[in-house]
């Protein structure tokens, strides 16, 4: 910017969201030293680009989806921090949302345009953090919120994601809902993990194969375990029962239907018992699945007893 409460701007700690997205709030620069007029000076020669009220691009008027949220965020005053499904989608665990949430942390009558903006006055500065310089709800939180709105497969894939992406488990996610009494999402999500189906896999087909078992009342599998050699999608070690569930895209070439027959035979030759599901089984024919199931268990349970 060219003078020397600009070196002032680029120095300063409050800047770090403008030098990553190139964002900064008018109380920022009024803070810094910079007048109004100064700021005035700066839209007028297009060093500023206003985005929402007392909020600009810094240089040029683009931004990218951070920049979007981050100026959203800024747009909301202190102690504002994105939220609910644009937080899940910073964080990776969810879908590009078409609106920018924003939780603020009091019950404030503030208008931030087409921003959708929470007043929550239970958000605590514990349940914050920033993220790719981006003031958002923590992942905990994030699925807290979420849990009053999403369906429970959509629930599931969402605390699968975390933990894949080293998040938070499903068992430190259970643990964590201590540390946020009175929230509404926290007994919806406690019911969610009670279910013990939101276990790490690979798909949505095996998320439906677990919902299949569940149903059963059989015992829970492990998952994802390396078996004979090989990573299977489900084993019940007390059975030596390996199951598969093959999906559309990776189970219908020859080769692969190859290594799924080295596969088989390396389990038979261990001693354990093989069983694969279709797509089409696991989704349209869940009874038969069901029942296929339980008739294997038991006579495997019978054999093991003999």
């Amino acid at each position: 910017m060219g003078s020397s409460t600009d070196q002032k701007l680029a120095d300063s700690a409050w800047t770090l969201a403008a030098k990553q997205h190139g964002v900064v709030a008018r109380r920022q620069l009024l803070e810094l030293g910079l007048s109004a007029q100064s700021i005035q000076h700066r839209l007028a020669n297009g060093r500023l680009h206003r985005v929402h009220r007392g909020v600009y691009a810094v240089g040029r008027p683009a931004l990218d989806q951070k920049g979007h949220w981050m100026a959203a965020v800024l747009a909301c005053g202190r102690g504002a921090a994105l939220s609910f499904e644009s937080a899940a989608a910073l964080w990776g665990i969810g879908p590009l949302p078409v609106t920018v949430e924003v939780t603020i942390p009091v019950a404030s009558p503030r208008r931030c345009g087409d921003i959708r903006v929470h007043r929550r006055p239970n958000l605590l500065p514990t349940h914050v953090t920033v993220h790719d310089a981006i003031p958002v709800t923590k992942p905990v939180r994030t699925a807290i919120d979420l849990a009053t709105r999403l369906g429970s497969a959509r629930l599931e894939r969402m605390v699968n994601e975390a933990d894949r992406l080293g998040l938070f488990s499903p068992e430190g996610l259970l643990a964590a809902l201590d540390d946020y009494p009175g929230l509404r999402g926290v007994g919806l999500l406690r019911s969610a993990l009670g279910a013990q189906v939101c276990r790490l896999t690979d798909s949505e087909l095996e998320r439906r194969f677990l919902r299949i078992v569940e149903k059963t009342g059989l015992p829970f599998p492990q998952t994802q375990q390396f078996v004979s050699g090989f990573r299977v999608d489900f084993f019940w070690p007390d059975l030596g029962l390996v199951v598969e569930t093959d999906g559309l895209t990776y189970h219908r070439t020859p080769a692969q239907q190859a290594r799924d027959r080295l596969r088989d035979q390396a389990h038979l030759a261990a001693g354990l018992t093989p069983l694969r599901f279709t797509h089409a089984q696991v989704r349209y024919e869940a009874g038969y699945v069901a029942e296929t199931l339980i008739s294997l268990v038991s006579r495997l349970g019978r054999a093991r007893a003999a």
